[in-house]
């Protein structure tokens, strides 16, 4: 029980500054990447708690395909930083 919260605070200590370095990122596709490396974890996150099925499909459609084409139209329409 101790070793689930353990990890459980681990992986929530790494999901925070993530979550904060997407919002705060001045250049667009590093923000991208943040978001990508976040929902990562959070389906990590996820399948280790046991909902396997919640974890797979956001590693699926989430990580998969929506910030794949996200970091694909940034990098093809020259994301520029936020002034």
């Amino acid at each position: 029980m101790i070793a689930y919260t353990l990890i459980f605070i681990i992986f929530a200590a790494i999901l925070v500054p993530l979550a904060l370095q997407a919002i705060r990122a001045k250049n667009l596709v590093h923000s991208g990447v943040y978001l990508m490396v976040f929902l990562f974890v959070l389906a990590s996150l996820f399948i280790f708690l046991g909902a396997s099925i919640v974890g797979s499909i956001e590693l699926l459609v989430y990580v998969g395909a929506v910030i794949t084409l996200l970091i694909f139209t940034l990098m093809l329409t020259g994301g520029k930083e936020i002034e």
